[in-house]
Protein backbone atom coordinates (compact mmCIF):
# COMPACT_ATOMS: atom_id res chain seq x y z
CA UNK A 1 0.00 0.00 0.00
CA UNK A 2 1.35 3.42 -0.92
CA UNK A 3 0.81 6.65 0.97
CA UNK A 4 -1.18 9.36 -0.86
CA UNK A 5 1.96 11.51 -1.20
CA UNK A 6 4.14 8.72 -2.58
CA UNK A 7 5.05 9.42 -6.23
CA UNK A 8 3.93 6.90 -8.82
CA UNK A 9 6.26 5.69 -11.57
CA UNK A 10 4.87 5.78 -15.11
CA UNK A 11 6.55 5.59 -18.50
CA UNK A 12 6.72 8.31 -21.13
CA UNK A 13 7.42 7.43 -24.76
CA UNK A 14 8.22 9.89 -27.54
CA UNK A 15 7.03 9.32 -31.08
CA UNK A 16 8.23 8.74 -33.70
CA UNK A 17 11.62 8.21 -31.95
CA UNK A 18 10.32 5.53 -29.63
CA UNK A 19 12.43 6.73 -26.68
CA UNK A 20 10.90 5.41 -23.45
CA UNK A 21 11.76 6.97 -20.07
CA UNK A 22 10.67 6.75 -16.45
CA UNK A 23 8.15 9.47 -15.61
CA UNK A 24 7.42 10.16 -11.96
CA UNK A 25 4.04 11.63 -11.06
CA UNK A 26 5.68 14.38 -8.98
CA UNK A 27 7.99 15.68 -11.75
CA UNK A 28 7.13 17.57 -14.94
CA UNK A 29 7.36 15.41 -18.06
CA UNK A 30 10.12 17.60 -19.46
CA UNK A 31 12.41 16.69 -16.54
CA UNK A 32 11.71 12.99 -17.08
CA UNK A 33 12.38 13.30 -20.81
CA UNK A 34 15.68 15.11 -20.23
CA UNK A 35 16.79 12.65 -17.55
CA UNK A 36 16.08 9.84 -20.01
CA UNK A 37 18.28 11.35 -22.71
CA UNK A 38 15.72 13.20 -24.84
CA UNK A 39 16.66 16.47 -26.49
CA UNK A 40 13.07 17.77 -26.24
CA UNK A 41 13.03 21.51 -27.02
CA UNK A 42 12.44 23.86 -24.08
CA UNK A 43 13.02 27.41 -22.96
CA UNK A 44 10.99 29.09 -20.19
CA UNK A 45 10.03 25.98 -18.17
CA UNK A 46 6.95 27.71 -16.77
CA UNK A 47 4.31 27.11 -19.45
CA UNK A 48 4.37 30.47 -21.22
CA UNK A 49 6.79 30.28 -24.17
CA UNK A 50 5.30 27.09 -25.70
CA UNK A 51 8.69 25.91 -27.02
CA UNK A 52 8.13 22.45 -25.52
CA UNK A 53 4.59 21.94 -26.88
CA UNK A 54 3.75 18.38 -27.79
CA UNK A 55 0.67 16.32 -28.52
CA UNK A 56 -0.46 13.60 -26.15
CA UNK A 57 -1.09 10.50 -28.25
CA UNK A 58 -2.21 8.51 -25.23
CA UNK A 59 -2.35 8.86 -21.46
CA UNK A 60 -3.27 11.67 -19.10
CA UNK A 61 -1.49 14.60 -17.49
CA UNK A 62 -2.34 17.16 -14.85
CA UNK A 63 -1.19 20.71 -14.26
CA UNK A 64 -0.46 22.40 -10.94
CA UNK A 65 -1.32 25.79 -12.46
CA UNK A 66 -4.88 26.77 -13.29
CA UNK A 67 -4.33 27.41 -16.98
CA UNK A 68 -1.08 26.63 -18.83
CA UNK A 69 -0.25 28.50 -22.05
CA UNK A 70 -2.62 26.49 -24.25
CA UNK A 71 -5.87 27.48 -25.91
CA UNK A 72 -9.04 25.53 -25.12
CA UNK A 73 -8.89 24.11 -28.65
CA UNK A 74 -5.30 22.95 -28.20
CA UNK A 75 -6.14 21.25 -24.92
CA UNK A 76 -9.14 19.55 -26.56
CA UNK A 77 -6.83 18.29 -29.35
CA UNK A 78 -4.44 16.77 -26.79
CA UNK A 79 -1.66 19.36 -26.86
CA UNK A 80 0.38 19.61 -23.66
CA UNK A 81 3.29 21.62 -22.29
CA UNK A 82 5.69 19.02 -20.85
CA UNK A 83 7.52 21.64 -18.77
CA UNK A 84 4.46 21.99 -16.52
CA UNK A 85 2.56 18.74 -17.24
CA UNK A 86 2.73 15.95 -14.67
CA UNK A 87 1.89 12.38 -15.76
CA UNK A 88 -1.19 10.66 -14.30
CA UNK A 89 -0.62 7.50 -16.37
CA UNK A 90 1.79 6.11 -18.93
CA UNK A 91 1.97 8.65 -21.77
CA UNK A 92 2.98 8.79 -25.42
CA UNK A 93 4.00 12.22 -26.76
CA UNK A 94 4.79 13.55 -30.20
CA UNK A 95 6.75 16.77 -30.57
CA UNK A 96 5.29 20.11 -31.69
CA UNK A 97 2.34 20.72 -33.98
Amino acid sequence: MTAPDTPTLFTARTEPEGLQVDAWSNEPLLISLEMGGSNWPSSCRNGTCRTCIGQLQSGQVRYEMEWPGLSAEEKAEGYVLPCVAFPCSDVVLSQGY
